[in-house]
């Protein structure tokens, strides 16, 4: 069976010592079940070059230019779709839910021309931390059916792939990225933070918890230096990631 190739690599992973033995392995267990083409990428800030983020990978001749040309990775479903997933999905899956998006058809576009370069579909893992969404691994090229045991089986993988590459690639960040969340908020802090995440403004906060404005406005400059936030939307978005508000 070929899952027991990504089963043999689970239980060999951690006695690789180096990113080439790890790729090599890892690379071996695709070509297994016939995926030509992947990429384990950590997750890019708005101001990153997703490229730049890549741990390992491998895609068409022509591909990355062009999708970073095209600027796909602002309409990517796949892309987008990761922020609701928990589990990995198929490419197709992600299309059908943004039926009613203003960029269907630039979705629909990018997707023909990914089956020009050969990318006739694929799936997609998203690798979670204590920070929120860290990464993905995408993998693809020929229509490959995978199980719902493959599935977590791949999911798996995904995951502990990705950190072990991070971890022999970029000590320090992986550091970071693996450590504790420890953000200590008061009750007040918290509830002003969920009515924030709700579109609330100052003053309406004030009127729901009956305080001052100057009041919340104090518990809004003490959430911004908590959370390390350069204002009160990126505050949000932090809390968000860090699942202080869902």
């Amino acid at each position: 069976m070929r899952i027991k190739s990504v089963i043999d690599f689970l239980d060999s992973i951690n006695d690789l010592e180096t990113q080439p033995e790890i790729i090599e392995k890892f690379e071996a267990v695709l070509q297994v079940y016939g995926f030509d083409y992947y990429g384990i990428i950590r997750q890019p800030k708005a101001s990153e070059d997703p490229l730049s983020l890549v741990l390992a990978g491998r895609w068409p001749e022509g591909w990355p230019t062009r999708y970073m040309q095209k600027k796909y990775v602002l309409i990517d479903p796949t892309i987008r779709y990761l922020g609701h997933a928990r589990m990995g999905f198929s490419w197709a899956d992600a299309v059908p839910a943004f039926i009613s998006d203003p960029h269907r058809r630039r979705m629909q576009r990018m997707m023909v021309d990914a089956l020009k370069f050969g990318l006739e579909g694929g799936y997609i893992f998203p690798i979670h931390g204590r920070r929120g969404l860290m990464g993905n691994l995408t993998i693809g090229g020929k229509q490959v059916e995978l199980s719902p045991l493959e599935m977590i089986e791949f999911d798996a993988m995904a995951k502990i792939v990705f950190w072990r590459l991070l971890e022999l690639s970029d000590p320090i960040m992986n550091e970071e990225l693996s450590s504790s969340v420890d953000v200590q908020l008061t009750r007040r802090e918290m509830e002003a933070l969920s009515y924030l995440a709700d579109g609330m403004t100052s003053n309406e906060i004030a009127a729901v918890l009956k305080l001052s404005n100057h009041t919340v406005d104090w518990y809004m400059n003490a959430l911004q230096i908590k959370l390390k936030a350069k204002n009160r939307h990126h505050a949000v978005a932090i809390a968000f990631r860090l699942g202080l508000i869902s």
